[in-house]
């Protein structure tokens, strides 16, 4: 399983599921991360925390803990 924390900069994904309960869940949802969305990561910030990504044509800053709840292929 890799989630989107373990992606490289400059790569493209697919979102495949997302992990998580209740709000934490409903939040990543609500900014446009959904099952089948295409992520490409942005940046790394030097100390691997936050993580810069494009989701559905906009820049979105993701915390390495939501990042982890996020499956990827």
């Amino acid at each position: 399983m890799q989630t989107l924390k373990d992606v490289k900069c400059g790569q493209s994904v697919s979102v495949v599921k997302l992990h998580g309960e209740g709000a934490v869940k409903r939040r990543i949802m609500d900014m446009g991360i959904t099952k089948g969305t295409e992520v490409f990561i942005r940046k790394v910030a030097p100390l691997g925390d936050p993580v810069e990504v494009t989701v559905r044509g906009y820049e979105l800053s993701l915390r390495k803990a939501d990042a982890q709840m996020i499956e990827v292929q």
